[in-house]
């Protein structure tokens, strides 16, 4: 199956960096982001990448257009976008580059790509690009298929210290509880879609917001609950949590473990 990636976005939380270079090439270890991410995919056996391209959108093309592994020669324009092949361990990845705009939310980048997917395309992976799991992905694969949905997302605890506080209706609390003990889930950013999700969704909206409720209303929007390891980088307290992981020699998220990927 494809994999759209989402890596336009301004990547304001990860300011130290994101004012250099964009947020998927911010290094986790010897890696950007975005690799780690497109290893785990290609360790399943899908190694054909659309990326959604906005915010520095010439340094995350020039990446792999300069990357060791590329087979030479001039990208291949098919539907409107530039693809290039790179020669990999886990075998070849084809890469294209799709300029989704500056600005665009997520749902604006998806419906940007929507004619760069084949017709055979009926089903397809897509992710934030900085979200990492040790889930194996035919998991949530055959779940989607079981369900015979439109959508399906990994829903995943939020990695966060924060409590939910209720109260009643003088504003005298009743609970305070940690995440785990609220029952709280949330997307973890791994999608499997169809086709189909693309009349879903009309121009200018949000992904999770319009289109997702339409799919609620219809019944076609399913969640995968997981309880193993995942997690976003959204913040440099974030990065520095997984780089401690790669220092200790724990990385759960690299199901691949070889090192001929870019």
């Amino acid at each position: 199956m494809k994999v759209v990636l989402f890596c336009g976005g301004l990547g304001t939380r990860l300011r130290d960096y994101s004012e250099e270079i964009p947020k998927p090439l911010v290094p986790l270890g010897s890696l950007p982001i975005m690799s780690h991410v497109m290893r785990y995919y290609a360790h399943y056996g899908h190694r054909e990448f659309i990326l959604c391209l906005g915010y520095k959108a010439d340094m995350i093309s020039r990446y792999f257009l300069n990357a060791p592994q590329r087979v030479p020669g001039e990208p291949v324009i098919e539907r409107g976008v530039p693809w290039i092949r790179l020669a990999t361990e886990s075998g070849e990845w084809r890469v294209a580059f799709a300029d989704t705009g500056l600005n665009a939310n997520v749902g604006m980048r998806l419906k940007a790509v929507e004619n760069v997917l084949g017709d055979d395309d009926a089903v397809f992976l897509a992710n934030y690009s900085d979200g990492l799991t040790d889930i194996p992905l035919p998991l949530i694969i055959d779940e989607f298929k079981k369900r015979k949905a439109t959508a399906i997302f990994l829903s995943v605890r939020p990695n966060t210290s924060f409590h939910f506080v209720r109260r009643d209706g003088d504003g005298r609390v009743t609970s305070v509880d940690d995440v785990v003990k609220a029952n709280a889930w949330i997307n973890g950013g791994f999608f499997v879609f169809s086709r189909e999700i693309f009349n879903y969704i009309k121009p200018g909206e949000e992904l999770v917001e319009q289109p997702f409720q339409r799919l609620i209303d219809a019944g076609k929007l399913y969640a995968f609950e997981y309880d193993g390891f995942w997690r976003c980088i959204d913040t440099f307290k974030d990065l520095q949590a997984l780089e401690n992981l790669l220092t200790r020699g724990g990385a759960p998220w690299m199901v691949w473990r070889t090192k001929d990927a870019p």
